[in-house]
């Protein structure tokens, strides 16, 4: 069902706060993985505030939805998220890897709440959101799981087992959405190690891709609609992104996958980050 006006609106505006949010996170850390997590940040946006089903105050909901951000590295990103949602006091992070934080670089299930597996060494989300979501069918439970990857993490042969698991045991009921923002911490991916033609892999794997803009709610909505109706084989949606989107002077450059910002680079940041994120306000109250 397409997004209304009020929706995208709240949409967008939530995503514009946690943008700004994970910024300072890396500040106060000192350093993050702010690249890959601002790519990352409408999907989240969208997922945890308009299909997901949850409840932060009941984080062990037998029903709830299970999210695997496989690409954990981005937890600078998660964590606003969470944070933000009532998983924790938003306090917390400004102690974002520090030493006895429980907010560690990449996050971790048995500290954190909300976090439903510890992700990090990259290729091994999709096989825990498999056996997610074969829990559920087997246990007769409506739930479902979605599955975030980074693009350079599908260069890691245990993506494409699990993908091949998936489609042979038809896990509609499990959603895999990759964060196609075309770099990784080496270069970019087409040079490191190419994964063009990415959507004619997952379908010679049983997946049906979907390609779309990672950064249009209307077209991931569309794409997460098609996935959640899927009946004969599960949905491989390939998010279009930019590497650090929202702040100019980073963004579609591999060399921000981790990256530090002094006063003055965070006062441009932000400056960036608030045009970028009014434009697409506007954009979705048409004016």
């Amino acid at each position: 069902m397409p997004l209304t006006r009020e929706e995208k609106l709240r949409l967008e505006q939530k995503a514009h706060e946690l943008r700004k949010l994970c910024l300072e996170t890396v500040v106060w850390a000192g350093s993050g993985h702010i690249g890959g997590a601002l790519s990352a940040m409408d999907i989240m946006t969208i997922l945890y505030h308009k299909y997901m089903r949850l409840d932060p105050k009941r984080p062990e909901l037998p029903d709830r939805d299970r999210f695997v951000c496989s690409k954990g590295h981005i937890g600078v990103g998660y964590a606003p998220v969470l944070a933000e949602l009532g998983y924790f006091d938003p306090e917390l992070l400004k102690e974002y890897n520090h030493t006895g934080s429980p907010l560690g670089m990449h996050l971790d299930s048995t500290k954190v709440k909300g976090v439903e597996a510890s992700t990090g060494s990259l290729g091994h989300g999709l096989a825990v959101g498999l056996g997610m979501a074969l829990g559920a069918r087997v246990k007769g439970e409506s739930w479902r799981t979605f599955v975030l990857l980074g693009d350079g993490e599908c260069d890691e042969g245990a993506v494409w087992e699990s993908a091949m698991a998936a489609a042979h045991f038809k896990a509609t009921n499990l959603v895999v959405i990759v964060d196609r923002n075309k770099c990784m911490i080496d270069g970019p991916t087409e040079e490191v190690m190419g994964l063009e033609p990415l959507a004619d892999k997952w379908r010679a794997f049983g997946f049906e891709p979907l390609a779309v803009d990672g950064h249009d709610f209307d077209a991931l909505a569309g794409a997460i609609d098609a996935a959640l109706a899927a009946k004969d084989r599960p949905v491989a949606i390939i998010a279009d992104t930019v590497k650090g989107q929202g702040i100019d002077f980073i963004a579609g450059d591999y060399r921000w996958h981790y990256g530090s910002f002094d006063a003055d680079k965070k006062a441009k940041a932000l400056e960036s980050l608030e045009r970028y994120g009014q434009a697409r306000i506007a954009k979705a109250r048409g004016e």
